[in-house]
């Protein structure tokens, strides 16, 4: 298993500042994986997929107030309740133990978390292998696979396909009925095959409804259902102080590139080099490089009206900065990094591309290739 320096040095800073540290990502991440190397072997953990821990927490109060340390509790979607008996055993003081919560589900997906825990919990975001943990080596292979660990490392593209395949049905059969037991699997199945062919593009709901034949109403809310169990990605626009007229609807991502292909029926580097998403593609995996380390509260996508357009911008006080993320050999310069740069006041744009060679296009442009993001991620979070 590789190493994951960075994640693990961000949930040991929370556990110092925090009675609760919750990790919140997509299941099969690695989220229990990190919590093991974190807390040791003296833990207590209580696994809410096992029924012998689900039985053992029927009365929390009795089964947590005792114990001492630290106190691991996974998958605590299923027992939304528990949040409100946390925040008691938190306030005790003495603390006599500090837990450390994983989540398959967005906070705001799980009735509670925000109201019972504020200001006694840190959050940790976590998804699969980043190129700063595969090394650039593996670039290709990250793309055509994603990160989830097991799709990564896998023997083979068969074998990685294949498990991919599975994590799909038990995330649709299983895993969504117990967050909403009033959407049927295939539905769902075949509203996310078709976002995946919005991947990159500003988000339409009344098209895609009309498409699949249902209200846009229930298109918006499977949108935000994948978006809460973070398999989709809404990237929202730029739109504070324009001079021009923008576009103000989020652009939709598949979050996992591993996914994305699976939805769209890649099975190769060869069908992904002649696909028509290539692009998007590359853009979606370059840019999840770069949120997973930045962070994405201050992060937004630039489109006029006019054709003008900017794929992720960065900051929202005095600095900000862009990135654009080619599929090319030799990136250029063009009229939307002229605009961009004008309009938004820009300190630098990097254009990313699959390339190794970084170089200069203009004087606040740089094309970099995707070995050498840790730079321009490094300028970014110094701010």
């Amino acid at each position: 298993m590789l190493k994951r320096l960075r994640l693990e040095a961000s949930v040991k800073k929370q556990m110092g500042w925090n009675p609760v540290t919750a990790i919140f990502g997509p299941r099969q991440c690695g989220k229990t994986t990190l919590a093991r190397k974190v807390a040791g072997t003296r833990a207590h953990y209580f696994d809410l997929e096992k029924a012998v821990d689900h039985e053992r927490l029927g009365d929390p109060e009795r089964a947590l107030a005792g114990l001492k340390g630290l106190v691991v509790l996974d998958e605590i979607q299923r027992r939304p309740e528990l949040f409100s008996r946390l925040r008691v055993l938190a306030d005790r003081r003495p603390l006599s133990c500090r837990f450390l919560i994983l989540g398959s589900a967005a906070p705001e997906m799980v009735k509670g978390v925000s109201e019972s825990l504020a200001g006694r919990v840190g959050f940790v975001n976590m998804g699969g292998f980043l190129l700063e943990e595969t090394g650039s080596k593996s670039a290709s292979l990250l793309w055509l696979r994603g990160g989830f660990p097991r799709s990564f490392l896998a023997k083979s593209e068969a074998q990685s396909l294949d498990w991919r395949e599975t994590l799909i049905q038990t995330y649709l059969e299983r895993d969504i009925p117990q967050l909403e037991p009033r959407i049927p699997s295939n539905t769902l199945r075949r509203f996310w095959a078709m976002v995946a062919h919005y991947h990159g593009q500003v988000w339409n709901g009344s098209e895609i409804s009309a498409s699949l034949g249902f209200a846009h109403t229930a298109a918006r809310r499977y949108l935000d259902i994948l978006s809460g169990t973070f398999m989709v990605r809404q990237l929202r626009p730029w739109f504070m102080n324009a001079k021009s007229t923008v576009v103000k609807s989020p652009k939709v991502y598949i979050r996992d590139t591993g996914l994305l292909h699976t939805l769209l029926r890649i099975r190769s580097r060869e069908e992904l080099e002649s696909h028509p998403k290539l692009g998007a593609s590359w853009e979606g995996f370059a840019m999840e490089q770069v949120l997973a380390v930045t962070g994405d509260r201050d992060a937004f996508y630039w489109a006029t009206y006019a054709g003008a357009e900017l794929d992720l911008v960065i900051g929202s006080g005095t600095r900000r900065w862009g990135f654009e993320f080619k599929c090319t050999d030799v990136p250029k310069m063009t009229k939307s990094m002229w605009s961009a740069l004008e309009e938004l006041k820009l300190a630098h744009i990097w254009v990313v591309y699959p390339g190794k060679e970084t170089f200069k296009i203009q004087d606040k442009v740089t094309a970099l290739g995707i070995g050498d993001l840790k730079k321009a991620i490094a300028k970014v979070t110094a701010k």
